[in-house]
């Protein structure tokens, strides 16, 4: 809007009705004049005149998630004070125990790191013949001592990265392939067996009964 229509209009704003003003946007001076004429207007607080005597309520004035600086006193999470934590004085010394199973991620000697000498010390991995012989309880006992072993293996080459011992790889290598030489033997052999029993059920439900046929053999010797 021109100045001069701007100036013409502020010296007759008060006798003016609201809706003969121009837009808010395009003179926010003839609204203000206006308002203060009227006596609409009112100084901005975030805090109310009758609690602002003397001291701040506002309890969050001054925090700034920009500059990262907190409130001027500190501010109560809970009403329920936080429990004092137990000093380790007063906690009574526990037995250590030697049967514990978690000393089974760890070698005999019971260190973080095991030798070289110790991980070679191995035999070969059980051949699937030898596996086929075993019973499932047999099987699902020889694959968690895999597991346990293996676990071992891996405590020991994390240490060993740790302390960038710079020895062991390869032995430790070495033992865990065949260890899992043995798993895969273990799966190939229940691998095996659940095929088997497929079959059977598949004979069974066809009608094949292997009871009379040996019943037959027998009546015939007879």
């Amino acid at each position: 809007m021109h100045r001069q229509s701007v100036l013409r209009l502020a010296r007759q704003g008060a006798s003016l009705p609201l809706g003969e003003l121009p837009p808010p946007y395009l003179a926010p001076s003839l609204h203000f004049s206006l308002n203060r004429s009227t006596g609409q207007s009112s100084n901005f607080s975030s805090t109310a005149v009758a609690a602002g005597r003397g001291r701040d309520l506002n309890k969050t004035r001054g925090v700034s998630a920009i500059h990262r600086t907190g409130p001027k006193f500190k501010l109560g999470a809970s009403k329920y004070e936080l429990p004092t934590p137990v000093s380790p004085d007063a906690i009574g010394k526990r037995d250590p125990n030697p049967d514990h199973g978690l000393w089974g991620f760890f070698p005999k000697d019971k260190t973080a790191l095991s030798t070289p000498a110790y991980d070679v010390a191995h035999g070969r991995p059980w051949s699937i013949q030898e596996l086929r012989e075993k019973s499932w309880d047999d099987l699902h006992a020889l694959w968690w001592v895999c597991i346990k072993e293996r676990n071992r293996i891996a405590t020991s080459d994390l240490e060993r990265t740790r302390l960038r011992a710079g020895y062991g790889e390869w032995e430790s290598g070495e033992r865990n392939r065949v260890i899992r030489v043995t798993q895969n033997g273990i799966k190939h052999v229940l691998r095996e067996r659940w095929y088997a029993w497929e079959d059977a059920q598949r004979l069974y439900e066809k009608g094949y009964r292997p009871q009379e046929e040996e019943s037959e053999a027998l009546s015939e010797k007879a």
